[in-house]
């Protein structure tokens, strides 16, 4: 049986990228703390992505920091090879690239059977018909809306055209798999993507901001989205713009 994951309707993950890797334990507790949903780790091997960047020790080294949902975000060429260890760190949400993974289906599928949610994740120049037939499997999809591989990124405008059709896929075959964005989510940026149809937004350059408290910068994307996700959803006109800006 799946691990239940409770959180709101609208959830924010920081992601660790931008964290203070001196700190990562502190820095954890802090969004945690701040009111965060998920935490948001990414892991690079320097072969999919330029960028290597943290491993399942790591991982498990954190774990005692908090209860919430690790949402681990594998952009590695061999992710097969490493959802066990990664699950053995405690994983909740393990998600794989659909651009390097030949046997899509197989990976999911030994995601589940680990008891862990499985996700899957696509670039910003892969098409959607790249997961079309995996949607129904999945827990999650993750759109990444900058280049993989480095914080700080810019957020694709393109991409919020992208982040709509991908909803209404999910919408159209009544399917429940969260729809997550990754890449240059700010407090401008984040209602707008919600109402493009994005449910987890993965924040990072944001959130650990040097000039301002982690609290600060959690609480001014929260703010953005109205104070809660019932009143951002129930009122779109409010947000009927859909631009980067």
């Amino acid at each position: 049986m799946l691990k239940m994951i409770n959180s709101p309707q609208i959830k924010l993950a920081p992601s660790l990228l931008s964290a203070d890797f001196g700190r990562l334990g502190e820095q954890v507790a802090e969004v945690v703390k701040a009111g965060s949903d998920w935490i948001h780790i990414d892991v690079m091997d320097g072969h999919f992505v330029p960028a290597i960047t943290i491993g399942a020790p790591v991982v498990k080294a954190l774990r005692p920091w908090t209860d919430l949902p690790f949402d681990v975000h594998l952009m590695v060429t061999e992710a097969e090879t490493q959802i066990p260890q990664f699950a053995a760190a405690g994983a909740d949400i393990i998600t794989v690239h659909a651009e390097v993974c030949p046997h899509l289906h197989r990976a999911v599928e030994s995601i589940k059977q680990l008891n862990i949610r499985a996700g899957v994740a696509l670039n910003p120049g892969s098409p959607l018909a790249l997961v079309d037939d995996i949607l129904p499997f999945v827990d999650l999809v993750l759109l990444m809306t900058v280049d993989p591989g480095c914080g700080g990124q810019i957020f694709i405008p393109q991409m919020m055209a992208k982040i709509s059709r991908l909803r209404h896929k999910l919408d159209e075959k009544g399917l429940r798999a969260e729809l997550e964005v990754d890449g240059g989510i700010t407090a401008p940026i984040a209602p707008k993507v919600v109402q493009a149809g994005a449910r987890v937004l993965v924040a990072g350059a944001a959130i650990f901001d040097a000039e301002k408290s982690i609290k600060e910068t959690v609480h001014h994307i929260k703010n953005s989205l109205e104070n809660g996700p019932n009143r951002l959803l129930n009122h779109p006109e409010k947000f009927d713009e859909i631009s980067p800006g």
